[in-house]
């Protein structure tokens, strides 16, 4: 952090300056107890919390813009998972000093993405101790089209938004990361328009955090698993070029995580359609593979052989 010193209510002062888009919803904001909100009728209310914790989420050397918008990516991601669109959020802060510099780099980043988003801040906390970010987010959608981590059903299609890896390759790599690696690992872009796409149209729906197993575990009934076919899973040419042994670029893709993908099953008719709606937007869907009728998840090479993963992905006790 650097040093421009300030008092917590200085800081609390930065912030409301930076509110200059009003949600008519919104009774009372930031500087309350508590804030006020009206829903939208006759849609249902969505509401998700996550932590950044320095050095386990992110670097404290990283610019202050990047950590900002990865702590509201972070939560607009399981928002897009469930089918929502965002609405509110709130902010709680842990900072090691009043340093105001870095406050408002932090917003540069997390305004920005809230703008893009539709977000509007409406309160939070300020606290001081170990570098800390709480993100609690409040969406809406509409309940006929809210989409779970449940539903899986037999014969069922694996699919993914996007591509995989990137974000792990640039953890795995460091400062010899390029760009596009290292902007998949800090800046990932929630996948909110594609989640309303596939709202309602999918059997369930997941975003990949922890990793593509880990995350494809929940989705799994009991009972029922699920075959993937590595030579599918979707790669950017950066991730090719960065990891071309197969093996080194299915581990990171399988278990690396921080993707913040989409990950999803459908009955195999839907599919075409499905892709067809994504591609409109520009984003790509990929089939990887099915549900089956046996526990466990099975990766299968090209050539027809299985390949082992030595993880599934984070654990945030074990990693």
């Amino acid at each position: 952090m650097s040093s421009g010193k300030a008092t917590e209510f200085e800081l609390i002062a930065r912030i409301r300056a930076r509110l200059t888009d009003p949600d008519p919803a919104l009774l009372v904001g930031v500087g309350d107890d508590a804030a006020v909100f009206l829903p939208s009728s006759g849609l249902a209310q969505v509401a998700t919390t996550d932590s950044l914790v320095a050095d386990r989420h992110f670097h404290v050397d990283w610019p202050a813009a990047d950590v900002g918008h990865l702590a509201l990516a972070a939560n607009l991601s399981d928002l897009a998972a469930m089918g929502a669109s965002p609405r509110w959020a709130l902010l709680s802060l842990t900072l090691p000093e009043a340093d105001s510099d870095w406050l408002d780099a932090f917003l540069d980043g997390f305004l920005g993405l809230a703008e893009a988003s539709g977000t509007h801040l409406i309160g939070g906390n300020l606290a001081a101790g170990p570098l800390n970010l709480g993100v609690q987010l409040i969406g809406e959608v509409e309940p006929d089209r809210i989409t779970r981590r449940h539903g899986a059903r037999l014969g069922d299609r694996v699919l993914v938004t996007g591509t995989l890896g990137d974000a792990a390759a640039a953890l795995r790599l460091g400062d010899r990361a390029g760009d596009h690696l290292q902007q998949r690992l800090r800046r990932p872009q929630p996948r909110l328009a594609a989640g309303r796409i596939l709202a309602g149209r999918v059997s369930c729906m997941i975003d990949i955090s922890d990793g593509l197993l880990a995350d494809l575990a929940h989705l799994l009934p009991e009972h029922l698993g699920a075959e993937l076919e590595l030579s599918s899973l979707p790669a950017s040419a950066a991730l090719s070029q960065a990891m071309p042994e197969d093996d080194e670029r299915w581990r990171l893709q399988l278990a690396g995580g921080n993707d913040y993908e989409l990950l999803l099953t459908a009955a195999a008719e839907h599919v075409p359609e499905l892709v067809q709606a994504l591609g409109e937007t520009g984003l790509g869907l990929t089939e990887i593979g099915r549900i089956v009728d046996r526990e466990g998840i099975e990766c299968t090479r090209p050539d027809g052989s299985l390949f082992k993963s030595t993880r599934s992905g984070w654990d945030h006790f074990g990693n």
